[in-house]
């Protein structure tokens, strides 16, 4: 069993009415590609949305990584999905990385996001894979992270 739950939606809010941190941008969704981190889905055209960068893996171990993520203004509560793929992962090629409790990578692979329950059970498989972090393999951006339920 897992769970795949979108970033807490507080940890955003400020960045909609007061000052964007380095490097963040308001945009507007002006078609599909703006699949919010928070409620995962994809933000409707004429959303708004913030575009900023993102520490996904706040990890003392070589594999600390950050990257660019979109929140949607719309996005009140993270989204929680459990033994199910949200279909804003379902419909793209995801890379997936499997890491030990302690940060350290120990596996990888990359599926179409249907396929992501079956990856997600082989990897949790592995008693030493403590969680996932899921990917949009074409831009690699951070999608998700996917934990034992």
């Amino acid at each position: 069993m897992f769970a795949i739950t979108g970033l807490d939606p507080s940890l955003f809010a400020p960045h909609f009415t007061g000052a964007l941190p380095d490097g963040a941008r308001k945009v507007v969704a002006d078609g599909p590609g703006y699949p919010c981190r928070v409620s995962l889905v994809d933000a409707a055209p004429g959303e708004e949305l913030v575009l900023l960068p993102y520490t996904h893996h706040d990890v003392a171990s070589p594999y600390r990584a950050a990257g660019p993520i979109y929140v949607r203004l719309a996005a009140t509560a993270a989204a929680r999905f459990v033994d199910e793929v949200p279909p804003v992962i379902a419909r793209r090629l995801v890379s997936v990385r499997a890491y030990r409790a302690d940060g350290e990578m120990l596996d990888a692979e990359v599926v179409q996001g249907a396929e992501l329950a079956a990856l997600v059970a082989r990897f949790f498989a592995d008693a030493a894979v403590a969680y996932l972090h899921v990917h949009n393999a074409r831009p690699g951006c951070f999608a998700a992270r996917v934990d034992r339920h």
